[in-house]
């Protein structure tokens, strides 16, 4: 079983994804949690190219590319693998991810996002996406203050987290527009509650797809 997680940054999918490995956990099942990008050693070095504040000027097309070789390597070296071995994955981020960085808000032509995505991905798609919906204020809220009570992780934005409201609204509209298209895949849970009621509505979403 594969499952991802999307969403703006400070919308807590990491704790979320917490809960559900545990749950699964509980459950039996042998879980790998993993995350986009940087998650194998090539993609450690990919992930500093992409998000470290100090390499500007890379280019929409550039950081496109960058993330679905990342993939690509994180696909076959990471997902498949554990797939196979009949295992669960918990992913943060995935394919969504670039169609609502790259295609939405990079506005890149969406016939070259489809082209570089589907190599990729080698055919692996979730079983269901959990979109985390919360509005660009509320997550620059949380993000700044986390950065207060946690300096030495968030104490610089990275390259994404550096970008304008105006790239991040349109990041929000893409997850917004692939829930509306792709119903049997995303659930969309809103994330502006406790992290208990977020939890809830999660549990909620999964039963009700059978899922869990």
């Amino acid at each position: 079983m594969f499952i991802t997680f999307e969403g703006p940054d400070g919308s807590g999918k990491s704790t979320q994804i917490r809960k559900l490995s545990e749950y699964f956990a509980q459950q039996g099942y042998c879980v790998v949690v993993t995350n986009e990008p940087g998650d194998t050693q090539v993609g450690a070095q990919i992930r500093d190219l992409l998000l470290n504040p100090v390499y500007q000027g890379i280019t929409p097309e550039t950081e496109a590319l960058l993330y679905a070789a990342d993939r690509a390597q994180h696909v076959r070296q990471v997902i498949r693998p554990a797939l196979e071995a009949g295992h669960v994955v918990i992913c943060d981020r995935y394919i969504d991810s670039t169609i609502a960085y790259q295609y939405f808000g990079r506005q890149l032509p969406g016939d070259f996002i489809e082209c570089i995505t589907r190599q990729a991905i080698d055919g692996i798609m979730p079983d269901v996406t959990v979109v985390l919906e919360l509005s660009t204020e509320a997550a620059e809220r949380r993000f700044r203050r986390r950065a207060e009570e946690n300096q030495a992780d968030y104490s610089v934005p990275d390259r994404l987290e550096q970008e304008r409201m105006e790239f991040k609204d349109r990041v929000n509209e893409g997850f917004k527009y692939m829930a509306i298209h792709y119903p049997q895949r995303i659930m969309t849970v809103d994330a502006s509650g406790s992290i208990e009621e977020v939890w809830q509505q999660i549990l909620s979403g999964l039963r009700e797809r059978n899922i869990i």
